[in-house]
């Protein structure tokens, strides 16, 4: 599509892309100006790096001056819009879910999302290209050098709360975030205003104080990140508060006010069920897990991430320490 498109059909577009969207089953969908640089956020992302607050995950630091934008090579050459989309996870009855379930954060305890958020994204994608001749339109999840809650929070999908994540207005932080990035000119949202105010309680429920300063993130004191991508010993001074914490963390979500007064989830959850082998497994089958059996075991499931090792210290840990002072992740 040239460039400067009509207003009228930007306008028709992006109302086109947001229906198409909700009928796919995301529940949010806001849209970005892509050609205007994220300097401010760059320069966050930058600091955080700069202070190791990254911990193992190397890729974070890794092809860092391509996360300033999204045109050019690594993601979209004369890309113009970034769709910015949000699924809900959290299900009102998960309460009700096996006790070993409760044992992983909300969005682990299902099928991994990767692959139903991928799947649907791909689908938009493919309405974005049939919008106008010669559109290209990049789905991704995960899977690129993006600063997504900073495109998010551009796109007025949410704004980004003091423990880093996007809080969507009604849903809360309990989201999945997807972006395509296309060449199609669409009209832009525009930002929210951060609501949080004076509010603490992210901060002060973190139990292994991880947030040095509202919106940052030291990883390497998250459980969350312990429990996931650290590789090797979690450092004695963390373990006690692992817990029950088996998978995840989710501490700093249980008490935002936003995630309390969320509406009813009403998108099919299927996807974020508990695994059907949760409602049978306990913890000392995790710590009997070997090279062999962990596959099959892992299938499908975000446990995989964690690897065999990672998978059985946790389970370790969680039955050293459950009980122990660590308030439970369900």
């Amino acid at each position: 599509m040239a460039d400067d498109a009509p207003q009228d059909l930007r306008d028709a577009h992006a109302r086109a892309v947001k229906q198409k969207a909700a009928e796919f089953g995301f529940d949010a969908v806001g849209i970005a100006d892509a050609r205007a640089p994220l300097d401010q956020d760059f320069a966050h992302y930058e600091r955080f790096v700069a202070d190791g607050f990254h911990g193992d995950m190397a890729w974070l630091a890794e092809n860092a001056e391509t996360r300033r934008s999204v045109d050019h090579a690594g993601i979209l050459p004369r890309a113009k819009s970034v769709i910015c989309l949000a699924r809900r996870y959290k299900r009102n009855d998960d309460e009700r879910d096996p006790e070993f379930a409760k044992k992983i954060a909300r969005y682990a305890r299902g099928r991994d999302y990767h692959n139903h958020v991928r799947r649907k994204l791909r689908q938009l994608s493919a309405f974005v290209r049939s919008l106008a001749p010669d559109t290209n339109a990049r789905p991704i999840v995960d899977d690129a050098p993006l600063l997504e809650r900073a495109w998010a929070a551009r796109a007025g999908l949410g704004f980004v709360g003091k423990n880093g994540l996007l809080i969507v207005p009604g849903l809360g932080s309990y989201v999945l975030l997807g972006e395509i990035v296309t060449t199609l000119e669409l009209t832009a949202d525009s930002a929210i205003p951060e609501r949080c105010g004076s509010c603490t309680r992210c901060l002060d429920g973190c139990p292994t104080q991880a947030f040095p300063r509202p919106f940052v993130l030291d990883a390497r004191r998250c459980l969350a990140y312990l429990t996931i991508e650290h590789r090797g010993d979690i450092p004695e001074e963390f373990q006690p508060f692992v817990g029950e914490r088996f998978f995840g963390c989710d501490a700093c979500q249980e008490v935002c006010p936003f995630n309390a007064s969320s509406r009813p989830q009403t998108a099919n959850t299927s996807p974020f069920e508990p695994h059907p082998r949760w409602a049978s497994t306990t913890l000392e089958d995790v710590e009997a897990l070997t090279e062999t059996t962990f596959p099959a075991f892992a299938e499908g499931s975000p446990l995989y991430r964690a690897g065999v090792e990672g998978l059985t210290r946790n389970a370790r840990i969680a039955r050293k320490f459950s009980g122990s002072g660590g308030s439970s992740n369900g």
